[in-house]
């Protein structure tokens, strides 16, 4: 059983409230040392800053979890195919490691690997590494959050559903449920976002919470339901809690050319391209107007009709 402490440092890390993650200093005694340790690092990588990750997990440890997390850090830091195909061995080799017996970790450190190496290899396009890692049968809800993200990415929301409801026959009312069917029912827009809207709004009101994770996903949630005014409202809050964040700039994009501000939506869309190229946004534009280019070349225009003089 987790302590009240650990409870509420999960809690926030499922919530996106990673900065104040970052802040934690646990103490090398406690028996709660490697789980709280292990969302600071993950904390610090959700933030773009895996160098810090690395940084702060103790360099002579063989601990499992600990070693999935620098791999997964130098993963998300690599420059080039080379150092990321280096890190993403590391964690097929965790991956094997952690099925024999003389392992150093408990259950929940195994578990651990198998969502951090699941996650590599779903950025890495590695799709069916990915499931076969986390397993498509897991019992543990993590994985299952990251299954049902792999499933919403590659537009198979009935897969997703399916996992969802597999897990309720055997998880509590977790948060972390409640979070994975309010990320299918915005992908697939049932009862016109009513769920996801609930749900974000409910934890907007937590005085103890703050997560600009949470205020995009709502803005998401109000440019879905035409409420732009209200949309830029939470997404630009969001931008002040966490500046350049890839999705709320994004959704920023989106948001600013819905209400006509073509000014400010070109301006937020040059600073998307120039901070985050590889956001898929980003890539799916660039590529159609690669397209377009190719197909305008191709295109012979008629001469002009000229009118006879009367």
């Amino acid at each position: 059983m987790d302590s009240s402490e650990l409870y509420h440092i999960k809690q926030q890390f499922i919530l996106g409230a990673y900065k104040a993650l970052t802040n934690l200093s646990p103490d090398p005694s406690s028996s709660e040392y490697v789980p709280t340790l292990l969302y600071r690092a993950r904390a610090y990588i959700a933030l773009g800053d895996p160098q810090s990750a690395i940084d702060i997990i103790p360099s002579h440890s063989e601990n499992v979890a600990f070693r999935a997390v620098i791999a997964l850090a130098q993963y998300v830091q690599a420059s080039d195919a080379a150092d990321r195909e280096s890190s993403l061995e590391a964690l097929r080799d965790l991956s094997v490691e952690i099925e024999g017996d003389d392992v150093d970790g408990t259950d929940r450190d195994k578990a651990v690997v198998r969502v951090l190496a699941g996650t590599a290899f779903a950025r890495a396009g590695e799709i069916e590494e990915a499931l076969e890692t986390l397993g498509v049968d897991t019992q543990d809800l993590e994985a299952v959050a990251v299954v049902v993200q792999i499933f919403l990415s590659i537009n198979r929301p009935d897969l997703a559903r399916k996992e969802f409801e597999r897990s309720k026959q055997w998880a509590e009312d977790d948060l972390l449920l409640q979070l994975i069917e309010s990320s299918i029912d915005l992908v697939t827009g049932r009862d016109d976002y009513s769920n996801p809207q609930s749900f974000y709004t409910e934890q907007l009101g937590n005085p103890s919470l703050s997560s600009p994770h949470i205020l995009t996903s709502r803005g998401v949630v109000r440019i879905l339901q035409g409420e732009i005014p209200a949309a830029r409202s939470d997404l630009e809050e969001a931008l002040q809690e966490q500046a350049g964040d890839a999705e709320t700039l994004a959704a920023c994009v989106v948001a600013a050319g819905l209400g006509l501000k073509r000014t400010e939506a070109d301006e937020l869309w040059d600073r998307l391209a120039v901070e985050h190229p590889a956001h898929p946004l980003v890539v799916d534009v660039m590529a159609k107007g690669v397209l377009f280019d190719s197909l305008v070349t191709k295109f012979e225009a008629p001469p002009l009709a000229s009118v006879a003089a009367a």
